[in-house]
């Protein structure tokens, strides 16, 4: 049965690699439909999505509203390993297949967690202000420490908690590791499972990797960041909801803790200009960015398009739990 594919926004490649990838779908009688740019108009994702089998996303929502509506539809791709940004409810009711592209930022995630630990121990981007004002070493106060010998505690064990585990270990970081199951592999990278307590009053850097779910909300509460040490930094390339961030930017405020990298917020960037971190002291901050580099967005486009492929052929893979 030939169906109607709609990928509702860019995924981050080019043209040609577009038409490579979906080549196979119209060869086989398939429509594939791409719209090039982004909308968050409920009303234009739903004239986008109405007619469609397959609806093709990445981190932009695709909210309930829009998908009670989609009569037709039978599975939402997901360019994007978080799914909070879809309506699964509605997904849930109609028997809507959710498929994600777990696996496709795990370097480019990790990657940035530790040049986020490294920036800020070492202070760079206040060292590019210093030298583009004129000042030196001494004077804009610029001594930091080093990543060797630190103890690093990952917070989530999946696969970028272990990446991001091997490249500090690398470094000669102690590893701590606080997770609802313990894996082998990430004992094998050489995290020791702690508490939950131990890893926030033992660990210098703090690295969060875990997924938006009604039961992390606010995971890393005011009471949970008061535990950590003094000298602590916190890197969030998450979900901007497992962290209270007023508490957060409070505690930054009163010097509770020494800094902070996070590329997540409770909201997609642009952010407001009253929230919070950005006028927290000792911050680094990007518009999520963690999952974003030509090498990834290739992988995403290959592991989407295989979700379609092995769908269609009654075999679906990267299925997610709505339930």
């Amino acid at each position: 049965m030939a169906m109607k594919i709609s990928l509702l926004e860019p995924i981050g490649i080019d043209g040609a690699l577009m038409d490579e990838l979906s080549a196979p779908l119209k060869a086989a009688g398939h429509e594939f439909v791409f719209y090039p740019e982004k909308t968050t108009d409920p009303a234009e994702l739903y004239e986008r999505a109405k007619d469609s089998d397959i609806v093709m996303i990445a981190n932009n929502p695709l909210p309930n509203e829009v998908i009670e509506k989609c009569e037709k539809l039978k599975m939402l791709d997901v360019a994007f390993t978080g799914i909070d940004h879809v309506g699964l409810k509605a997904c849930a009711e109609k028997g809507v297949m959710v498929c994600n592209a777990a696996g496709y930022s795990n370097e480019t995630v990790s990657e940035l967690a530790v040049g986020m630990a490294i920036s800020v121990l070492r202070k760079i981007n206040a060292g590019d202000k210093a030298t583009r004002e004129g000042k030196t070493m001494a004077s804009a106060g610029l001594m930091g420490t080093e990543l060797g010998t630190k103890t690093v505690g990952i917070i989530g064990t999946g696969r970028i908690g272990i990446m991001t585990a091997r490249l500090f270990k690398a470094f000669g970081c102690r590893l701590l590791g606080y997770s609802r199951s313990e894996r082998d592999e990430a004992k094998q990278a050489g995290i020791e499972y702690v508490s939950l307590e131990e890893l926030l009053k033992e660990s210098v850097i703090v690295s969060l990797h875990i997924p938006s779910t009604a039961a992390t909300k606010g995971f890393l509460s005011a009471e949970r960041i008061a535990l950590m040490k003094k000298s602590a930094i916190l890197i969030n390339c998450a979900r901007g909801a497992v962290v209270d961030n007023k508490a957060l930017a409070d505690a930054l405020n009163a010097e509770n803790i020494a800094g902070a990298a996070i590329d997540v917020f409770d909201m997609e960037p642009p952010i407001p200009a009253d929230y919070p971190l950005l006028g927290a002291k000792n911050t680094l901050l990007t518009p999520h960015v963690a999952f974003a580099s030509k090498e990834s967005m290739i992988r995403r486009a290959k592991i989407v398009f295989d979700n379609i492929y092995a769908y269609l052929d009654g075999k679906p893979v990267n299925v997610c739990d709505i339930k």
